[in-house]
């Protein structure tokens, strides 16, 4: 271990140590902890401290890494269990963590059947830190207060990263722009990930200025999407967002509805109309036949097969992150392309692609498309239940879609519901997922969800001043809220 490895170990228990105890002994505190675990879970790989690490590896995961946002969500879960808030419980089981646990154990299983071990290792320790993240959002937000500081953050951060892919396309002239994301596809499902939760924010009875973030945030994650020029991304964002419009808004039909609809279809069809001639040569480049019936191309079908092909060789998999290894060395030639192999885990191989071979990369870069990543990393009995934990976390968010109500702390499930909509969607054409910042994000999305479904069961008589029908919408004072998120309660 070097120098610096050690430094940051102690720099690590220091922060954890000090932000426990921080956060025990101050509320304001707290919710810092929080806005800036939600701000910060974007950019954590520039705050990593990668032990073991195996940078030279195409792999969803190249060491064991550590950031800043583990400290925070680590602190916020030991103060939440050491010292509640008044009158909240000092622990609860969020929804589907259970569900959560037992894909973990099956994948140290997985992890366990194969060989080699280091690179499963390596996922496993980012599924641990992405279990405790979920926890902390989930037994950090208990009310419209902790709601109000949650969407301030996020909104703040997904305008921050647009803001960057706009600094990168118009001052440096970059073709698919990245954010702080290091690659299109990435930022893209990012946005996909977190813009439709501002959709219910328009719909909620919110305050103004959370209102105006909101509409903000919108409408630069969806030029960011375009700059990104990722076709599943740009489809995914239309469809999300006009899903989760039509879940939320009222269904009565006023002018002022009709012209604001206008506006944004103007709006939307001039971001489209400027940015058409890249978006329609991304589109125009590959068919999905070329996309999935060509043998002989490095394409999304060539993934599919080789994930088939390890299925059958193995019941669990080649395990969790060795999906670059195997294919490299063994099922990649099998397919007829000779890819450059690892010669173990602790050397890095050859980075030059030898002449002849049709190959992108020396190495294989890990499925695009995270069924069949899964697949060929866990075998069909991990994708089975992979599958069953996603619609276990749909089933959740759809538990909101009714009865319709503008309460935050109902409607907000909506939101979340189809932001994880998007997520999947651009998931079947990408592996990204498992990136760090989307992981993080995505975690605490769903800590914050199982946070909502605890509120409704355990505090079902909460309505407010008093139950909105959506025909009444329209008329509500959007001013209304529970408290300011930044006044602490006596």
């Amino acid at each position: 271990m070097e120098n610096r490895h050690l430094i940051a170990l102690f720099v690590l228990v220091c922060s954890v140590s000090f932000g426990t105890l921080a956060t025990c002994l101050s509320q304001r505190l707290r919710d810092a902890a929080f806005f800036m675990m939600v701000t910060l879970a974007a950019v954590t790989e520039y705050m990593n401290v990668n032990f073991v690490s195996r940078d030279w590896y195409r792999g969803t995961t190249c060491g064991f890494e550590v950031s800043f946002v583990d400290a925070l969500s680590i602190s916020l879960l030991a103060s939440a269990i050491l010292r509640p808030r008044e009158g909240e419980e000092r622990f609860y089981w969020p929804k589907s963590f259970g569900w959560m646990i037992f894909y973990f154990l099956f994948a140290a299983f997985c992890v366990a059947m194969a060989s080699p071990k280091l690179f499963g290792l390596f996922e496993l320790s980012k599924m641990i830190r992405g279990l405790i993240i979920f926890l902390a959002a989930a037994l950090y937000v208990r009310s419209e207060r902790e709601l109000r500081i949650f969407i301030f953050a996020l909104g703040a951060v997904v305008c921050y990263e647009c803001l960057i892919a706009l600094q990168q396309r118009y001052m440096y002239g970059m073709y698919r722009v990245y954010g702080t994301l290091d690659d299109s596809n990435s930022l893209s499902m990012y946005l996909c990930t977190t813009a439709p939760v501002f959709v219910a924010v328009l719909t909620s009875r919110f305050p103004k200025y959370l209102k105006a973030l909101a509409m903000v945030t919108i409408a630069l994650a969806f030029v960011g999407v375009i700059l990104t020029i990722s076709r599943a991304g740009l489809i995914a964002m239309m469809l999300m967002l006009f899903l989760a419009a039509v879940a939320t808004i009222s269904y009565r039909i006023t002018l002022k509805k009709m012209a604001i609809v206008f506006v944004v279809l103007v709006c939307m069809a001039g971001a489209l109309g400027k940015a058409w001639k890249t978006v329609g040569a991304r589109f125009a480049d590959d068919s999905l036949k070329n996309e999935y019936g060509a043998k002989h191309e490095q394409n999304r079908g060539y993934y599919i097969r080789i994930a088939a092909a390890i299925a059958e060789d193995s019941w669990f998999g080649v395990g969790p992150n060795n999906w670059s290894y195997w294919v490299s060395n063994k099922y990649g030639p099998k397919l007829g392309f000779l890819f450059v192999p690892y010669r173990d885990t602790e050397h890095k191989p050859s980075q030059i692609v030898p002449p002849g071979r049709d190959i992108d990369d020396p190495q294989a870069a890990p499925a695009h498309s995270l069924a069949a990543l899964t697949a060929g990393e866990m075998g069909y009995g991990g994708l089975a239940l992979f599958t069953l934990l996603w619609l276990r976390w749909l089933s959740m968010g759809a538990s909101f879609l009714w009865p319709r109500t503008a309460d935050p702390m109902r409607r907000m499930g909506v939101g979340i519901l189809f932001g994880m909509c998007g997520t999947f969607l651009q998931s079947m054409t990408e592996w990204v997922f498992h990136q760090t910042p989307i992981f993080y994000t995505f975690n605490i999305l769903l800590g914050v969800l199982a946070s909502l479904c605890y509120v409704r069961k355990t505090r079902p008589e909460r309505r407010g001043p008093r139950e909105i029908e959506p025909e009444e919408e329209d008329e509500v004072d959007f001013t209304h809220g529970t408290e300011d998120p930044f006044i602490i309660r006596s």
